[in-house]
């Protein structure tokens, strides 16, 4: 089974430009996604999807997913307008409180979609409640799980793009996770750069952005100072494939948009093919 998946979409930055870049780029990246040969069979959008919330950027959204060939499952991230949100994806499901978190199963894999937006806050949130729901929700089935959510509870190194590991909802959040040693994958957006890394017995990936991407700087940032240091830069708009295995799932990082070939399987190459696939199966 092959998981897409796109976050930090931010349409709506430029909210009088159909034409505008951040549509451009998710463009790509979706026609990329379509050229796939397996297709994805689902698409995870993990939050960040509008810059502002509105519903034109909503409607925007839906009119680009609505004709994907597999389904999309949604999250949402501190950009996001819950209320605008479900006026235009009413079918997503929401608790009586408003927080759009769900599970649901795909193929042997169940995925629970977690909502850490607090408005106001850039940063991630989950109170007491969500939490109890989440572990309840865990404790419900036992296949393997992909956690799915927008805000990494992580440290970086990033200067400004990070967050307090010792932050209430991060702990809550980890005393969960620990509990649950079949949630396999979390998957997360925010940071507009790819990440991997441990997370309280699981594996945390963080998405790059179909939007530029946050520039790599590990200096300390002084908010009193600005220093002139790069912040977006216009790197490739970026997704996540996971596979399957049918044993664990493996992560993949690419771009969209057109990319120069250096090499095709034709004569040339079939020896070196020959030759790997030889000695795999002589182990």
């Amino acid at each position: 089974m092959l998981i897409a998946q796109v976050t930090d979409l931010h349409l709506g930055f430029q909210p009088d430009d159909p034409a505008e870049l951040n549509r451009k780029r998710l463009d790509e990246v979706v026609a990329t996604l379509l050229a796939l040969t397996p297709r994805p069979d689902l698409l995870l959008a993990t939050g960040d999807l509008t810059e502002n919330g509105t519903i034109a950027s909503y409607q925007t959204l839906k009119s680009i997913t609505d004709r994907l060939p597999f389904p999309v499952h949604f999250a949402i991230g501190n950009h996001d307008h819950r209320g605008n949100f479900r006026h235009v994806f009413p079918h997503v499901p929401a608790s009586p409180s408003g927080h759009i978190h769900y599970a649901f199963t795909h193929g042997p894999l169940r995925f629970v979609v977690l909502d850490t937006l607090e408005e106001g806050l850039h940063g991630g949130a989950l109170s007491a409640a969500q939490a109890a729901w989440l572990d309840a929700t865990l404790a419900d089935d036992a296949r393997p799980t992909m956690l799915v959510l927008h805000h990494p509870p992580i440290e970086t190194g990033n200067g400004w793009m990070t967050e307090d590991i010792d932050a209430p909802w991060v702990q809550r959040l980890a005393a969960v996770v620990r509990r649950h040693p079949h949630v396999i994958r979390m998957v997360s957006g925010h940071l507009h750069r790819a990440i991997v890394t441990g997370w309280h017995g699981s594996t945390l990936a963080v998405c790059p952005s179909t939007a530029p991407q946050v520039a790599l700087d590990f200096r300390s940032i002084d908010a009193d100072h600005p220093d002139g240091r790069d912040m977006i830069v216009a790197e490739p708009p970026g997704f996540a494939l996971h596979w399957w295995t049918g044993r664990d799932l493996v992560t993949h990082f690419g771009t969209g948009g057109d990319h120069p070939v250096l090499a095709r399987y034709n004569a040339r190459m079939q020896p070196t093919v020959r030759h790997i696939l030889a000695e795999r199966a002589g182990h």
